[in-house]
C-alpha cells in the first residue's frame, strides 16, 4: 500500500504543475492527481510479475537444454532451486493476483528480450551464486532470496528503471515506492499458503487515504492566498519573492494538513514537510521552512486553530 509521503509528494507534484498552468481547471488537475497515485499500483502490479514470468523463462530453458544435441550431464541434471522457488510458486498460484494483471493487463509477450536480459544480470549475481550452491532448501531461505533480488537487482539496476520509465515517464517517480510496496507484501508471505496469501490494495484505507490526497490537494488551492498572507508575515526581513517557491508550496501544504486534518498530529506534519524540503528544495530549505512552521504552529495555538482529536492528539 502506499504511503503517506508518496501521497504527499504526488499532491506536491500536482500543486506545482498547476500553478504552471493557471487557465487548468482544478477538478482537472485534481482528477490527473488520483490517475497518477493510482498507477503506482500499476508499476507494482508489473514488479510482481516478473518473477514468475523469470521463472517461466528459466523453467522453458532448461527443458531445451535436455532435449539438445549431446546434452552434458548438468543439462540434463540441472540445479532447479532457482525454478522451484517456494515464493515465487505462491505468486504463481495466488488467484487475486492473476485477476489483478487480466486486470490492470499485465502481459510480457512483447518484452521477453528484458526478461532473457534480466534473468542474465541475476545469474551473474553474488546472491544468485549463493542460493544456487547452497544444497538445503527452505521456505525461508526461498523469501529471502527473492527479497535479495528486489533489493539488489530490481532497485540498483538502472536498465530495468529504465524499462518501466519507457512504458510510462510517471513511473521513474514512482519506481521506489513500487519496489517497497512489493517488497513488504513478499515480506508479508507466509508458508503452507498459496491463493491466500494476502495482496496489499493501493490504500491501507481506501476512502481515507484518498480523500487524504483529494482534500490536501483541494484545501491547498482554495486557501492559497490567506496561507501565503500567513507565511509572509513571518518572514521578518526577507520578501516573499525571494522565497524559493518550492518551499512556499510546501508551507501552504503544511499549514493546510496543521489547520484542516484534525487526525493527523502537528509533529508528524512538521517532520513531513521538513524532510520534503531537504529532498525537493534547496540545502538551506530544512532549516528555513522548520523555523517559519515553528512560528506558525506557536501562533496557531494561541489562536486556538489546532483543533486535534484522536490520532491527532498524539505527539503535538
Amino acid at each position: 500500500m502506499v504511503s503517506r509521503r508518496y501521497l504527499r509528494t504526488k499532491t506536491m507534484q500536482a500543486l506545482y504543475a498547476h500553478s504552471m498552468k493557471p487557465f487548468e481547471n482544478e477538478l482537472t488537475a485534481e482528477t490527473e492527481l488520483i490517475r497518477t497515485v493510482k498507477s503506482c499500483y500499476t508499476l507494482f502490479l508489473w514488479l510482481f510479475s516478473i518473477l514468475p514470468e523469470i521463472t517461466y523463462y528459466r523453467r522453458n530453458k532448461l527443458e531445451d537444454l535436455k532435449g539438445k544435441h549431446n546434452p552434458t550431464p548438468e543439462d540434463l541434471n540441472p540445479n532447479t532451486k532457482f525454478v522451484d522457488n517456494r515464493v515465487v510458486q505462491q505468486i504463481e498460484e495466488n488467484k487475486t493476483l492473476r485477476l489483478l494483471f487480466e486486470k490492470h493487463r499485465i502481459n510480457w509477450t512483447n518484452d521477453t528480450d528484458f526478461i532473457v536480459k534480466l534473468f542474465h544480470t541475476i545469474e551473474e549475481s553474488e546472491q544468485y551464486l549463493a542460493y544456487m550452491s547452497n544444497p538445503n532448501r527452505d521456505y525461508e531461505e526461498d523469501k529471502q532470496y527473492v527479497l535479495s533480488i528486489i533489493l539488489h537487482i530490481l532497485a540498483e539496476n538502472d536498465y530495468v528503471r529504465w524499462f518501466f520509465g519507457e512504458k510510462d515517464p510517471n513511473w521513474l517517480d514512482d519506481y521506489e515506492e513500487a519496489l517497497s510496496m512489493l517488497y513488504k507484501n513478499i515480506a508479508d508471505f507466509k508458508p503452507n499458503r498459496t491463493d491466500d496469501c494476502k495482496i496489499h490494495k493501493l490504500f491501507k484505507n481506501d476512502e481515507e487515504d484518498e480523500t487524504f490526497c483529494r482534500e490536501l490537494f483541494r484545501k491547498t488551492l482554495q486557501h492559497d492566498a490567506e496561507y501565503e498572507a500567513l507565511i509572509e508575515s513571518k518572514l521578518q526581513n526577507w520578501e516573499l519573492d525571494r522565497v524559493i517557491g518550492m518551499d512556499i508550496l510546501l508551507m501552504k501544504m503544511a499549514i493546510c494538513e496543521l489547520t484542516e486534518f484534525p487526525t493527523i498530529p502537528v509533529k508528524v506534519t512538521l517532520n513531513e514537510y521538513i524532510d520534503l524540503a531537504k529532498d525537493y528544495s534547496s540545502d538551506k530549505s530544512k532549516v528555513f521552512v522548520n523555523g517559519i512552521l515553528d512560528r506558525l504552529i506557536v501562533d496557531f495555538r494561541d489562536q486556538d486553530k489546532l483543533h486535534k482529536t484522536g490520532r491527532g492528539l498524539f505527539q503535538n
